[in-house]
């Protein structure tokens, strides 16, 4: 993203507010303590404390935050702040759309992350789109939001019209924004984001025999699916479905704006657009969240376990019971796509094992968790202890709970977890969970569906290891076997999803869709080095990947990442001492290795030092790499002495004796 070329360069100020729980701060509420940020003239250069403030806010509050946050310079105030992400984002599109940027200001900044607009001019999306030379390229943008709106149909449509007439300019309409996705992959190497039309009663109403609407409403579904499709026919392109905003957006549009103002979408449907694009952008800035933490008591099911007894709580009969039970359901549901489901529970754990197990209302199971604490500590205390576990930051975590204290206490100890707080009304659990897309990812992989068991594997790993009297003998045993290996196009959405997702173990933490992993794969310059591993406890799968390129004379290491499951076993150095001999072999002077910092990734910092590189300038010579972004440091290996690798890591070497 925008100053640090799509690399994460802070914290996620903004992440850890609840759902619709506006609460004074030092008793002034929010609001009203951002607007004197505002008025005093200090808002810039206290942005980090107005998105706190902005988390809070829902509703009329957030629309004005979002036109004050909006009048910011925004190049100002990323000068003042250089540890906020910063995203560049191009809006354009068919008509005016005049809520649409103070709404997705607003809604970056409720994520921390500082947007860097350019908006197009009015109806120009096919001219900003289709000609390589526009403004719009020129800005770099990291995403470009091309809004469309169901007059861009139907301003093709002469009068009198029947379905026919619609479905043949449709089909036009399809037709050329297919060229322009084509013509944007060429162009940039953001994401460009597409929408349905949702269809207006103004539409369907002009045809007078309901035979000729539903043809309408077919002719038009056929034309939304088509352009859904066109996600799966390019690899940049996103299209978000806005039938689901439009139903709880009413109404859709106002007939008056519309004419007079040509802003087709209404400002509450701009909102509900400006939400879901914010959860792309926090996506494409690496903070996606892994792990949901559950309360259970009136959370997964009605009642209090300890006083209702394993009989008396309740969930999958009655009214309240359905509910609990459906949002259990939701919950499955999203655990099923990788996300890690947990329980933190004040309770004794025998009667919740009981109730996991037994219980016959209950859809989540025992199974369904990779960990379940229920015990009288401090939930703050039991979360720290999993993300130990789990060897995950707390920023990963999010946290949903029906008790105001309980939420309040997770806010106070971690406040990078996101805290979700869920409606005395189970039946709005689902709504509160889902309304931030705190899991959202472009596409899912085959290791998401099972991350579950791998981190199960885990923790049988650490029980292994409690039966050792030191480390270097628990992992002799453990028969770690790593497979290194060049990558192919197969492996561009696995490569890619680490780069989003891993944080610690990243020396520089470039975040990469799965068309430029390919455009790097493809490349004869570079070489993307996979990292396989498994041990007497399982398959771990694609853990790690190398960035690698000849520079001149010598092999530069763009960038190296690992997951957090994977660390402490000798893979890094096993990886890492291969690749040093491989140059050598390949008659390289030298292989430099970048670090770029960032508030997550500290633990590698001295990865390079401590197996014999020293800190030097940039390499000369070849393509473009990390030392174009500021900040980055570069180490120099001269390959007269390699260290030796652990040997409890059995290496298979697949690179065929080619320098990497």
């Amino acid at each position: 993203m925008t100053g640090t070329s799509r690399t994460e360069r802070g914290g996620a100020a903004g992440e850890e507010a609840g759902v619709g729980e506006p609460a004074p701060r030092d008793g002034v509420p929010p609001a009203d303590a951002l607007l004197a940020l505002h008025r005093s003239g200090t808002l810039a250069a206290r942005y980090p404390e107005a998105q706190r403030l902005v988390a809070e806010l829902d509703g009329r509050e957030l629309v004005r935050a979002g036109n004050l946050l909006a009048r910011l310079d925004a190049d100002e105030t990323a000068g003042l702040h250089p540890g906020i992400p910063a995203a560049r984002v191009a809006i354009t599109g068919h008509g005016t759309l005049p809520d649409l940027l103070p709404a997705l200001t607003v809604q970056l900044a409720r994520h921390g992350i500082l947007l860097r607009p350019f908006t197009g001019r009015f109806d120009g999306y096919v001219l900003e789109l289709g000609d390589p030379g526009s403004e719009l390229y020129a800005a770099e943008p990291d995403l470009v939001l091309c809004v469309l709106d169901p007059a861009v149909v139907f301003d093709e449509v002469a009068v009198p019209w029947r379905p026919a007439d619609v479905e043949r300019a449709g089909l036009e309409k399809i037709g050329l924004l297919k060229g322009l996705a084509t013509a944007f992959e060429a162009n940039c190497r953001g994401t460009l984001v597409l929408n349905t039309l949702p269809l207006l009663r103004r539409y369907t109403a002009q045809l007078v025999d309901h035979r000729s609407r539903a043809r309408l409403g077919a002719v038009w579904r056929e034309l939304n699916a088509r352009l859904l499709h066109l996600c799966e026919e390019h690899e940049r392109v996103v299209v978000l479905d806005l039938d689901p905003l439009a139903a709880e957006a009413s109404p859709a549009s106002d007939p008056r704006m519309s004419v007079y103002a040509k802003a087709h979408l209404s400002p509450d449907l701009l909102a509900a657009y400006a939400r879901e694009a914010g959860h792309l952008v926090r996506h494409l800035t690496g903070r996606t969240r892994k792990c949901l933490v559950l309360d259970l008591d009136n959370t997964l099911w009605g009642g209090v376990l300890g006083d209702d007894g394993v009989d008396g709580i309740e969930v999958g009969e009655g009214h309240r019971g359905e509910a609990f039970r459906e949002f259990q359901r939701v919950v499955k549901q999203v655990g099923s796509q990788g996300v890690l489901l947990a329980v933190a529970s004040k309770n004794d754990v025998e009667p919740v094992r009981k109730v996991l197990r037994e219980h016959p209302g209950m859809v989540l199971r025992e199974d369904d968790f990779v960990h379940v604490v229920a015990n009288w500590r401090p939930k703050p205390e039991n979360v720290a202890e999993l993300a130990r576990e789990l060897n995950l930051g707390t920023h990963s975590f999010v946290f949903a709970d029906d008790s105001a204290f309980e939420r309040w206490l997770m806010r106070s100890e971690h406040p990078d977890v996101a805290v979700v707080g869920l409606d005395a009304d189970p039946a709005l659990h689902a709504e509160r969970l889902l309304a931030d897309g705190w899991f959202d990812v472009r596409e899912t992989t085959a290791e998401d569906r099972v991350r579950k068991t791998r981190y199960r594997d885990e923790r049988a790993r650490r029980d292994f290891l409690h039966t050792f009297d030191s480390i270097e003998e628990y992992l002799r045993e453990l028969d770690v076997r790593v497979v290194l290996a060049e990558a192919t196009g197969e492996d561009a959405a696995r490569v890619s999803q680490l780069t989003m997702r891993t944080n610690q173990f990243n020396t520089v933490t470039h975040r990469l869709g799965v068309p430029e992993v390919r455009e790097l794969i493809e490349d004869a310059r570079t070489r993307i080095l996979t990292i396989r591993s498994r041990d007497r406890f399982g398959d771990n799968g694609t853990v790690g990947a190398l960035f690698t390129r000849w520079a001149d004379d010598a092999v530069r290491i763009d960038g190296f990442l690992l997951s957090c499951r994977v660390f402490g076993r000798g893979i890094e150095q096993a990886c890492l001492a291969a690749v040093l001999r491989h140059a050598r072999a390949g008659a390289a002077r030298a292989v430099y290795g970048a670090y770029l910092p960032t508030p997550r990734n500290g633990g590698v910092a001295e990865l390079y030092p401590r197996h014999g590189f020293v800190r030097d300038a940039a390499p000369r010579g070849g393509p473009p790499g990390p030392d174009a972004s500021e900040g980055v440091t570069w180490f120099r290996h001269d390959l007269a002495e390699i260290f030796t690798p652990p040997d409890h890591v059995h290496l298979t070497d697949e690179l065929g004796g080619h320098a990497p």
